[in-house]
């Protein structure tokens, strides 16, 4: 028995150092071909300081109403392009890119509040409105960023008019399990969590065909768009730094409490977030109204954009 135990113990204690010294030995090369943020800008681009992050933004459209729009996980700017003008006959339009994503900065270092958690990405959400001299908006997000935006509704419930909720990520996700995230916060998995986050680049073009019901409508020139942004320096660690600061979000208990006038948009063929948990929500929402778009996916602002805007107008026109 005594032979056995050490034997097992010898065998634990091996796998232990292998454990702790094998993630070293992974080569983590550096990523090729990147550039400043600023190197990719469009005509258009701008940005802001806010809470101390270089924040990208575009505005379209003027008036006393405004709209701030949040993307998905792996998204940005880009994902509004086709409803951005039209829904700018109602106010003015801020698109930005969220943290991780886009062209708005990469912190590799900070004191404080993570900046990709989700209470700095909330906000971030106000900070730009302040930024911005915005008082009150409504705001327009997309799976992830629907999370964010009830959140921020939830923490300063008097800067939101209203909201619309795209294919929103409520009753699932959040990041890796609880039991995992102290292993992903050590110093192996910090050397070697970069090469997780590029699987995006690897992967990403199947990841945007699960998110649109027909993906032969994808273009060559929407696949580039998506790709552009993994083109900014250090987007891999961002990406990384992001996942290990990723948790449930609470919001399916506090649901109740989100008592304002509330559009939950779904495509009736999404398969991140599925259809069912957008029905639920809305149904869910005190104050919800519900438009599920046929043969349309995940993405429905950018595959239908048409019929998007259809719902958007008739959830707005009854409003003040």
């Amino acid at each position: 028995m005594r032979k056995l135990l050490r034997g097992l113990g010898i065998t634990l204690a091996v796998l232990v150092i292998l454990a702790m010294v094998v993630p070293f030995l992974i080569p983590v090369p550096p990523l090729e071909n990147t550039v400043p943020a600023d190197a990719l800008t469009d005509s258009d681009s701008l940005f802001v300081k806010v809470n101390g992050v270089n924040v990208h933004y575009k505005t379209y459209g003027e008036g006393p109403k405004a709209f701030i729009l949040l993307h998905g996980f792996g998204a940005s700017i880009f994902s509004w392009r086709e409803v951005t003008e039209p829904l700018s006959k109602y106010g003015m339009v801020i698109a930005y890119d969220r943290p991780a994503f886009g062209l708005t900065e990469r912190p590799m270092e900070w004191e404080g509040e993570n900046p990709y958690s989700q209470e700095a990405q909330v906000d971030l959400v106000i900070g730009l409105m302040d930024a911005l001299g915005v008082e009150k908006a409504t705001l327009v997000g997309n799976s992830a960023g629907g999370t964010i935006s009830m959140l921020a509704y939830l923490q300063y419930p008097e800067r939101i008019e209203s909201l619309i909720l795209v294919d929103p990520a409520v009753y699932a996700g959040g990041g890796a399990p609880a039991w995992i995230r102290p292993l992903l916060s050590t110093p192996q998995f910090d050397h070697i969590g970069p090469l997780f986050a590029r699987q995006l680049q690897a992967q990403g073009n199947e990841f945007l065909k699960t998110a649109w019901h027909d993906p032969a409508k994808i273009t060559p020139k929407i696949f580039a768009g998506y790709q552009r942004p993994l083109q900014v320096n250090d987007w891999d660690k961002a990406l990384w730094y992001l996942t290990l600061s990723s948790r449930e979000s609470g919001l399916a208990e506090h649901i109740s409490e989100v008592d304002l006038p509330a559009l939950v948009i779904t495509g009736d063929d999404d398969r991140i977030v599925p259809t069912e948990q957008s029905l639920r929500l809305a149904e869910e929402l005190p104050n919800g109204q519900l438009a599920v778009i046929p043969q349309c996916g995940h993405v429905p602002h950018e595959e239908c954009p048409a019929a998007f805007m259809q719902a958007v107008e008739e959830f707005l026109g009854p409003l003040p």
